[in-house]
């Protein structure tokens, strides 16, 4: 795994870490989850602060991220206080278990916070399966260009993300990984 790209998220039921190791697979990047008390690993902050560019995912809960990934950016303000982020790489991506379910929020709320710390945002990229001939697992099914979006019904196992949202990840992160080499 490459730790010039790090993805840090959290998942609550394993679907946004599913979604998360793909994004990984496509970008090399080292994961970094953030727990269910919203805190990162010991050496995740030093992990944060040496890479070149940082991956943000969390699921979509009532129409924003998880307490828990709440709680990491109110701590990242200490980053923030001196700067430690700026001009770093930054993306974002959600998983939820509706098609739309306001994940528009939550990829905003992920750039409102890369922006706060003066970090440049990547998007998706790709072009949208939105022709009458697009099936749900075509890439970037869920038209989604600010972040990556993906869909997991509420009584989907882990395993039965759709292939198209994991392709897509997967995607998403090499997309991610060739804007990292660009910019070095």
């Amino acid at each position: 795994m490459n730790s010039n790209i790090v993805i840090v998220y959290h998942s609550g039921y394993g679907h946004t870490a599913k979604i998360a190791e793909a994004v990984a697979a496509g970008s090399e990047g080292t994961l970094l989850a953030i727990d269910a008390e919203g805190q990162l690993p010991e050496a995740g902050w030093d992990l944060l602060a040496k890479a070149q560019t940082i991956i943000f995912g969390s699921p979509t809960y009532m129409g924003n991220v998880s307490w828990q990934f709440k709680r990491f950016a109110d701590t990242a303000s200490s980053v923030w206080f001196k700067q430690g982020w700026k001009d770093k790489l930054a993306a974002g991506f959600t998983n939820s278990a509706s098609v739309a379910g306001d994940k528009q929020t939550t990829l905003y709320t992920l750039f409102t916070l890369a922006q706060q710390h003066g970090m440049l945002w990547a998007g998706t990229g790709m072009m949208p399966s939105n022709a009458k001939n697009a099936h749900r697992d075509d890439v970037n099914y869920l038209s989604s260009f600010a972040g990556l979006a993906t869909a997991t019904p509420s009584d989907a196992s882990v395993d039965e993300i759709p292939a198209g949202d994991l392709k897509t990840a997967r995607l998403f992160g090499e997309r991610i990984r060739q804007v990292t080499a660009r910019l070095a």
